[in-house]
């Protein structure tokens, strides 16, 4: 069997595990700014990857990983190295700020074409920050190639893929046959450990970097988001006691009020 040629989508976000108080509001800007959140790679992505390095346990397997952004931090990214992905794609230009997930699915599609041939595609099944969960299926829509959502388990049989997809009662198995792309869920099981000897192993290894020119893309396709309105909810509350000389006169006098107030 030849080499397979799997390429894993990752995405890098603020660290969705990081503290609600954090992430502060700009309604002019209408941007929401993370202070003191550092960057990590896409837990769904992270599950793709690791789908990816089961399917390398069984076959000689060669695991590109391609991110893209304006503003992407090496050493996060290297992570994927360290864990056992072999080859690391950037895509780094400021006309990839705030595009929409249409237009951030052409720009990984025109970068897999440049990657040459390929047999798998993984990517998560949705970003930890804006949850849309819809630029696998565009990337698969615009290569027009199969694909297969939500899976629990990938392996390959021959020139197919087996899926495992997860469905509201269950889950269903899916074949496909290859190229084929597959958005990866959480139940494929957390990213193997990465210790910090492997860390420093890939700190030199080289990483390609692309930006929109070496991409040849048309600009006339990139569309941006238009965030209408950004503002942070203010919760008000008000605090009554319940007056009574003993605590039957106080219960009393709370159903009375939540009554009175139709909650109940």
């Amino acid at each position: 069997m030849k080499q397979l040629q799997i390429i894993v989508c990752a995405k890098q976000i603020p660290d969705p595990e990081g503290p609600a108080d954090a992430f502060q509001v700009d309604p002019e800007a209408k941007k929401v700014i993370p202070v003191g959140i550092p960057p990590v790679i896409n837990p769904f992505d992270e599950n793709a990857l690791e789908a990816a390095l089961q399917i390398k346990k069984e076959f000689d397997s060669k695991i590109t990983i391609l991110s893209m952004g304006e503003k992407l931090a090496q050493p996060v990214l290297r992570k994927t190295l360290a864990a056992g992905a072999d080859d690391l794609m950037l895509l780094i230009d400021d006309c990839f700020r705030t595009l929409d997930s249409y237009s951030n699915a052409y720009v990984l599609s025109e970068a897999i074409r440049k990657t040459g041939p390929y047999d798998i595609i993984l990517t998560g099944r949705q970003a930890g920050d804006w949850d849309f969960g819809v630029t696998g299926l565009f990337i698969a829509e615009i290569l027009q190639i199969p694909v297969v959502n939500l899976a629990r388990k990938v392996e390959v049989k021959g020139d197919w893929v087996l899926v495992e997809k997860l469905s509201e009662d269950g889950y269903e198995v899916v074949k496909a046959k290859m190229p084929v792309l597959v958005t990866v869920s959480s139940e494929v099981g957390e990213l193997r450990y990465v210790s910090v000897q492997a860390l420093r192993a890939v700190s030199k290894r080289p990483v390609k970097i692309l930006n929109a020119a070496n991409l040849e893309l048309d600009l006339k396709k990139l569309t941006y988001r238009t965030i209408l309105n950004l503002y942070t909810f203010h919760d008000e509350r008000q605090c009554r006691f319940m007056e009574g000389e003993s605590a039957e006169e106080k219960a009393e006098s709370l159903a009375f009020t939540l009554r009175q107030d139709r909650v109940i």
